[in-house]
């Protein structure tokens, strides 16, 4: 089974699961976000969205594949970008981090690791260019697919609550704490992207 994790861009934006493509939870405020599905132009602001943000700060988001299939996505940028994050009850996020808005893996993907691979995916994109951390929101009640992400799923790869809340807790995880968690992460993508595994190299602490 081939994976992939490709950079989302406006060429690969229809891989994105059909009511994706055109969800703007994140990318506009609440009341943005209403006038755009009202107005039947939400699409359009996402295909926005992205390219700006491609433009000012760099890559934002990750699609993965299976066998060529699309079966997944994360998006990801800093929340200066992310209008909606304003509106939670355990807001900022800190400044030092990178804001993990979503993700999802089609359910006949699911329990594969896709998850903790997307994550490492985005903590390894982040740690070259120099970020401190990811935050998120996690939905603490969480029962189906939604814009926010289950909270004990950020738990289970790593994420730890820095504000708890009763539904909307925010999560970090700290990049720069540990050299092994970097080191995991290059090994798991070595091994993602079928790199040809080198001998280890002993790093100072």
């Amino acid at each position: 089974m081939g994976r992939r994790l490709v950079p989302l861009t406006l060429d690969n934006l229809q891989d994105l699961p059909q009511r994706c493509r055109s969800c703007v939870f994140w990318e506009l405020d609440p009341v943005s976000g209403e006038a755009a599905v009202k107005e039947g132009t939400s699409a359009l602001e996402k295909e926005s969205w992205i390219s700006a943000v491609l433009l000012d700060w760099g890559s934002c988001g990750r699609v993965v594949y299976v066998d060529d299939v699309p079966v997944g996505f994360v998006l990801y940028a800093p929340p200066a970008y992310v209008p909606r994050s304003a509106a939670f009850p355990t807001s900022p996020v800190s400044p030092d981090a990178v804001q993990l808005m979503t993700a999802f893996v089609l359910p006949g993907y699911q329990g594969q690791g896709l998850g903790r691979v997307m994550v490492q995916t985005v903590a390894k994109d982040l740690l070259r260019r120099g970020f401190k951390a990811i935050e998120a929101f996690g939905d603490a009640r969480w029962k189906e697919p939604a814009c926010v992400l289950p909270a004990d799923h950020l738990l289970a790869v790593g994420f730890k609550t820095v504000r708890p809340h009763p539904s909307h807790p925010r999560l970090r995880l700290d990049l720069r704490s540990t050299l092994s968690w970097k080191e995991d992460v290059e090994m798991a993508l070595d091994r993602l992207l079928g790199a040809v595994q080198k001998e280890p190299v002993l790093r100072p602490l």
